[in-house]
């Protein structure tokens, strides 16, 4: 019977090629969708994933990095007290209005105030030490390389941010937001570029490096034990960045839709194949109907429907595969932020094969017209 499923296959491979590709586009809808879904959340926590710290110390209740509030800078003293705490670096967040000097009008910026020696912590990995170097200079800024045309500006170009002057002194990847754009200082002038006199010199986040990045849970929980320094909460670098995701995804009705709209493509491409299976199955009636009245039972019959729906499922996954493959890669070369992980890859993947079984069964009713009796019709 299992040579069987794979010669009716080979025979009539133009009876199922339909249900392949139905099973290979969904499926590919399916890998693009978390790929994008992952890319464009993921891109919140950029700050967090694209920096070396451990933990990060954040206003009580911060829903989201983006959403962070001024915090007292005695913190920065008890995280170096500890004697886990390897190095301290603040960071400033604030908001600002991107003023270029073609026409774009105001642009909403998100300004990163960051350490810009080599050494430092925030945007670690997403910058090189030579780049980052240049933020040392007054006034300088780097943006993603894919923004320059949403900002009017080119590299050297200059602009105004909250009225104050400033340069781009070089583009880096990797560094786009969700909701605004990321321009990227160094601490000097974000407290220059900060509007609200209230906050001056007051950090958004501090971060720090462990010297023992596995213990970063338990020492989250012992430095929120001190009351004496005004309101702060304690995250580890792992959670803080799975609940700003999290709070993007959910919270804010975008994740919502795209995951309804997620189910839909599961849902068609679920009813499009088993009726395509159907259709295949009842075309080899009469063949089925022989083997029947050849002493082969409707059990066996099944299980042959149900592997080929198993290898329509696999060959529309491999194609899905390859073409998802070479997307990806175009998407990259085209600053499109999408982002595909092994977890996420396999799942979509038992999801895909779900969807063949199912549309398997559903084929299953087209054998109660393999009736012996059908051939003396």
């Amino acid at each position: 019977m299992v040579s069987l499923a794979r010669k009716t296959l080979i025979y009539e491979w133009r009876r199922f090629l339909p249900a392949v590709l139905a099973v290979g586009f969904t499926g590919l809808l399916q890998l693009l969708q978390v790929a994008l879904v992952l890319g464009i959340f993921g891109s919140v926590s950029v700050y967090i994933t694209g920096s070396n710290a451990d933990i990060w110390v954040a206003y009580p209740g911060t829903q989201s990095i983006d959403q962070g509030r001024a915090i007292n800078p005695d913190i920065e003293m008890l995280l170096r007290m500890d004697r886990e705490v390897a190095q301290v670096d603040p960071f400033v967040w604030i908001d600002g209005d991107w003023r270029g000097t073609r026409d774009t009008g105001g642009v909403s910026v998100f300004v990163s105030g960051i350490d810009p020696r080599s050494q430092g912590l925030i945007f670690a990995k997403a910058l090189p030490a030579t780049l980052r170097a240049r933020l040392a200079e007054p006034g300088a800024v780097i943006v993603d390389r894919a923004d320059l045309d949403k900002l009017g500006v080119g590299i050297g170009g200059h602009a105004t941010i909250n009225g104050h002057r400033v340069v781009v002194v070089g583009v880096g990847s990797g560094l786009r937001a969700l909701g605004g754009v990321n321009v990227v200082t160094s601490l000097a002038t974000a407290r220059r570029l900060d509007g609200d006199a209230s906050d001056q010199g007051r950090p958004t986040y501090l971060v720090a490096r462990l010297r023992h990045p596995a213990r970063a849970a338990a020492v989250a929980e012992r430095l929120s034990g001190h009351r004496g320094f005004g309101p702060y909460q304690v995250w580890t670098a792992g959670d803080f960045a799975r609940h700003s995701v999290i709070y993007w995804m959910f919270n804010t009705g975008a994740g919502t839709g795209v995951l309804f709209l997620a189910g839909i493509v599961f849902l068609v491409g679920a009813v499009i194949t088993s009726q395509t299976l159907a259709a295949a199955v009842f075309s080899s009636v009469r063949e089925y109907a022989t083997l029947n009245a050849l002493g082969v039972g409707v059990r066996a019959l099944r299980s042959v429907v149900l592997e080929q729906a198993l290898w329509v499922g696999a060959l529309g996954l491999l194609g899905a595969a390859v073409l998802g493959g070479l997307l990806l890669v175009l998407a990259r070369s085209q600053d499109v932020p999408m982002v595909l992980n092994v977890v996420t890859s396999l799942v979509c993947v038992l999801l895909m094969m779900g969807l063949a079984v199912v549309s398997g069964l559903a084929a299953m009713r087209s054998l109660r017209h393999a009736d012996p009796a059908t051939l003396l019709r």
